[in-house]
């Protein structure tokens, strides 16, 4: 019997009688009428809001805000009315409570007397904050209570936008107009600034003016503290002046005529110097040579020392060998003069001659020592005296430059006397003329001496009123000093106070935007509603449905198979007797679900996306999970009954129940209990509901990867359980499993 065999033989048993086809037929549906019908029910809630019954109550007796009648009670109402969002009904207090209590009404939203006075006194002084009332009864409906607190958000939202509009267009108004006004603050500031500016100016010029004018009377004062004694001096020193003048008059006067035969005798002075220039021009021209002449000499004269000294040291040795010879021809001659006298040869004449010569020879050899003697001393004092005159010979050679020079000197002085008489002589003339002059002036001189002497006099007598009045001068210009001080810095923290002030002005005036009316009707937008959140949603649901559907398919998927092993065999008895093959068995076992759940989630999933209309942004991925998840479940459910039959079974229903609370598919997984929580990752219809949301919306591929893994290592879990219990069934049997009770 083979697994294909194993199908066919389930689908035959199950569609064997018009009965038992019903009965499949129905349970077949089941999960198509599950998660239809409820994502039916569900498929857009939010689109029929305006069918629910909602009452608005308008008490508000308005208000005055800037000399105008307002009233936000009757706009929040109106503005409600037409944007039906609800069913709204405009009515009294007491038609609106009795109808939220017998279910006329799902909530009541109540605007009290106040609500206007309330609203404009964020403009005053004592704001208050404006309330609405939300009457709700959660006999109507829990979540239509929620809905109405969020009605009553959204009313708020809206008022709180038109009030604070207005609010800020008035501010911005003010802050215009306070703008406006800091302009001319600040004009108003720079020319304060600017004045204070030349003020400071002027106040720093007059004390240097001031200052200047103390110190110049302070001199003053000082000077003229002792300007009466040194006017006395003055008279004195006057008086002794006019004495002196007529003095150098009268001498003067004696020197004019002595200095009448001047011009004549400087006439004299200057013929003797024009001879004694021409005489020095003379030695200066003869003496012109003499350093190269004196250097000539000089070279002869060290070239005569070298040959002298050379002379004197080459003779020095013939002189020593004559001398020698002189000195030792006695003995020779003496020795000689025997063998002269003894010799047979020689002839008596011969022999007197013989010794006549050597006597000749002593006497010669003693003159020629002598000379030689005298030669040599010669030749010493030839070699001093030559050096000798080399010596001076190169110290006139050295001195010969500066005594013509200095002959050279002498023209040129002579030449500046001879022009120093000439002009001397020329000017005695001029020189008498003026003594003359200077003895008449010097007459003069001491007539006007005599009258400065009176007026020094005069001076003597006014010099002590002068430095009193100078005494007290200095003392005014020091206070007006101190004052101009006082007056300067002032005005610098004048000029630095209004400098900063219209800093500061200007910097608060720069700080509040310069705006028009249109523009301060934007930023008041803006201000009243700031904040716009954007809707980016990178994997979205078209609908309140749709949100639902993943977690309804996995539980349509779970009570679909629940469902099927109502009718279903887990493993059929027969087959393991027979073929004793219990891979084989629990395939075919497992296969037949998991056929009729491929066929059960492809009729869902149709009637999601074309009956429902929900959109579906990963067909294949869809289906390719949905199909997967009902296969898991029916490995699982088929384990527990092949495990613990009909106690199994039952525990599929618990498992349905926990994994209803547990998977995540309507509030988030964070918000459940800790053990439920650490049950979410442990289940498998947690991975079915992530998996169909990443596919169905459009999310993460790789999440889908991995959830289906996740089922897919369920699958093959649950069927392994099933093949080891199966496996000891081919080996042996126990009681249960030849009589099961109706419990397992």
């Amino acid at each position: 019997m083979t697994t294909t065999s194993l199908v066919r033989a389930e689908l035959a048993r199950l569609t064997a009688t018009p009965l038992a086809r019903l009965a499949f037929i129905a349970l077949m549906i089941v999960p198509l009428l599950y998660g239809g019908a409820y994502l039916w029910a569900n498929r857009d809630p939010y689109a029929k809001l305006d069918q629910i019954p909602a009452a608005i109550v308008n008490l508000d007796a308005g208000a005055t805000l800037d000399g105008d009648q307002v009233d936000y009670g009757t706009d929040v109402t109106k503005e409600a009315i037409d944007g039906a969002d609800f069913k709204w009904t405009k009515t009294s207090a007491a038609d609106a409570r009795s109808g939220v209590r017998n279910g006329t009404y799902d909530f009541v939203v109540t605007i009290p007397h106040d609500f206007s006075e309330h609203l404009v006194s964020a403009q005053s002084d004592d704001p208050t904050q404006a309330k609405l009332v939300m009457t709700t009864a959660d006999t109507n409906s829990y979540l239509a209570s929620t809905i109405a607190e969020q009605a009553g958000k959204t009313m708020r939202t809206a008022v709180a936008e038109r009030v604070g509009k207005q609010a800020a267009k008035t501010l911005l108004v003010g802050l215009a107009d306070v703008r406006d006004s800091l302009g001319d603050a600040v004009d108003g500031a720079d020319e304060l600034a600017s004045g204070t500016a030349k003020a400071d100016s002027g106040a720093r010029k007059l004390a240097d003016g001031t200052g200047k004018l103390s110190s110049g009377a302070a001199e003053l004062a000082s000077g003229t503290a002792s300007l009466p004694s040194q006017t006395k001096q003055l008279d004195s020193g006057a008086q002794q002046v006019a004495s002196g003048v007529s003095t150098l008059a009268s001498g003067l006067t004696s020197a004019q005529q002595q200095t009448a035969a001047l011009p004549s005798q400087t006439q004299q002075l200057d013929s003797g110097a024009q001879q004694l220039q021409t005489g020095l021009h003379q030695l200066r021209d003869q003496t012109s040579t003499l350093p190269t002449d004196s250097a000539t000499l000089a070279s002869g004269a060290s070239q005569v020392a070298s040959g002298n000294a050379e002379l004197a040291d080459k003779a020095a040795p013939f002189i020593a060998g004559v001398q020698q010879l002189s000195a030792q021809s006695p003995e020779l001659v003496a020795s000689l003069k025997p063998v002269v006298q003894a010799s047979t040869v020689l002839t008596a004449e011969q022999k007197t001659q013989l010794l006549a010569g050597l006597d000749d020879l002593q006497t010669g050899s003693a003159d020629l020592g002598t000379g030689a003697g005298a030669l040599s001393g010669n030749l010493q004092k030839l070699k001093t005296g030559s050096a000798q005159v080399s010596a001076g010979a190169s110290q006139l050679a050295e001195k010969a430059p500066s005594l013509t020079s200095g002959i050279q000197q002498l023209s040129d002085g002579s030449d500046t006397l001879a022009a120093g008489t000439s002009k001397l002589a020329a000017a005695a003339p001029t020189l008498t003329s003026g003594i003359s002059s200077a003895a008449d002036g010097a007459s003069t001189l001491a007539t006007g001496a005599s009258k400065v002497a009176d007026g020094t006099s005069a001076l003597a007598s006014a010099a002590p009123t002068l430095s009193s009045g100078a005494s007290s001068l200095a003392t005014g210009a020091a206070s007006a000093d101190e004052g101009a001080s006082s007056l300067v810095s002032g005005l610098d923290k004048l000029k630095t106070g209004s400098s900063k002030l219209a800093a500061s002005l200007d910097e608060g005036r720069t700080k509040i935007p310069a705006s028009n009316a249109s523009e301060r009707e934007s930023q008041a937008s803006v201000i009243s509603d700031p904040v716009k959140v954007g809707d980016d949603n990178v994997a979205a649901a078209s609908n309140y449905g749709a949100g639902l559907a993943p977690f309804f398919i996995s539980l349509a998927a779970w009570i679909g198979m629940y469902a099927l092993f109502l009718i279903l065999k887990p493993i059929s008895k027969r087959a393991i007797t027979a073929v004793r093959k219990p891979l084989a068995v629990v395939f075919g076992g497992w296969l037949t679900p998991a056929l009729l759940g491929l066929v059960q989630m492809v009729a869902l999933f149709f009637i999601v996306r074309f009956a429902l209309d929900l959109n579906v942004v990963h067909v294949g991925g869809t289906i390719g999970i949905m199909v997967l998840a009902s296969a898991t479940f029916a490995a699982v459910i088929m384990a527990l009954n092949v495990l613990l039959g009909s106690v199994g079974q039952f525990l599929g229903l618990v498992l349905m129940l926990v994994q209803l609370v547990t998977a995540g598919g309507t509030f988030p997984w964070q918000t459940l209990p800790g053990p439920l929580a650490a049950l979410h990752f442990a289940l498998p219809m947690t991975y079915s509901v992530d998996a169909i949301r990443q596919t169905m919306y459009g999310g993460n591929l790789g999440a889908a990867w991995s959830d289906a893994g996740v089922l897919l290592c369920w699958l093959l879990g649950a069927l392994l359980v099933s093949f080891v219990v199966t496996a000891r069934q081919t080996r042996s049997r126990t009681l249960r499993d030849l009589r099961p009770s109706l419990i397992g």
